[in-house]
């Protein structure tokens, strides 16, 4: 599960590597993204913001309503179901990333282990977006299973996808474009750091 990515490219720089067009004005992002806030992906040919996480609604032992809770990764084998078919068949997307974390180590004292690519600055990931009430467009990352050091971290990973697939993720047929749902089989580069998992920040996947 992927709870935290790090984008630190300039808008430009993104909306060149994507041969899109920069549609994020003065939006300003952190360089690192957690769920229920926002970052950069490109939908329909641009760059634009988006909340990460689909709201999912909740309620308390009372009944009363609680705050939304974002749901910002989607399993590749769910995607049919109800609560994604529908984004995946007409909403696909990618996210631009420089690397991606998974918490590692006892509860309690979890530390960031960072995944990227080692001969790319910038890659991208599947992902899924739609309309929300609550947080208005908002973006889910899609997850395979993990292979190489990813699967050292945990079981799940990203969707990366190569450049020459994004035209398919983007615009194709959803069959074609589950055909890309799989684990990434080229290199990885796993850096397991000492800087402590944020805390107080969680999310959950379907």
């Amino acid at each position: 599960m992927c709870n935290l990515y790090r984008m630190t490219k300039s808008h430009a720089e993104v909306a060149n590597w994507f041969r899109a067009t920069n549609d994020l004005g003065g939006a300003n992002f952190g360089a690192e993204v957690f769920p229920a806030y926002p970052g950069a992906v490109v939908a329909d040919g641009a760059v634009v913001s988006m909340t990460w996480g689909f709201p999912l609604q909740r309620k308390g032992a009372k009944g009363q309503a609680l705050k939304p809770k974002p749901v910002n990764n989607t399993r590749a084998d769910k995607l049919d179901s109800f609560f994604w078919r529908n984004s995946f068949e007409e909403r696909r997307c990618l996210i631009p990333l420089t690397a991606w974390a998974e918490a590692e180590g006892p509860k309690g004292g979890k530390t960031r282990s960072w995944l990227s690519l080692p001969d790319a600055d910038l890659f991208a990931c599947a992902a899924v977006w739609r309309d929300s009430d609550e947080w208005g467009r908002c973006y889910s990352m899609v997850m395979t299973d993990a292979c190489g050091v990813a699967a050292e971290c945990h079981d799940r990973m990203p969707v990366i996808l190569a450049p020459d697939d994004y035209e398919q993720w983007t615009a194709g047929a959803p069959d074609a474009a589950r055909a890309l749902c799989r684990p990434w089989t080229g290199d990885l580069v796993l850096d397991r750091t000492r800087e402590p998992w944020a805390g107080g920040r969680q999310a959950s996947l379907l």
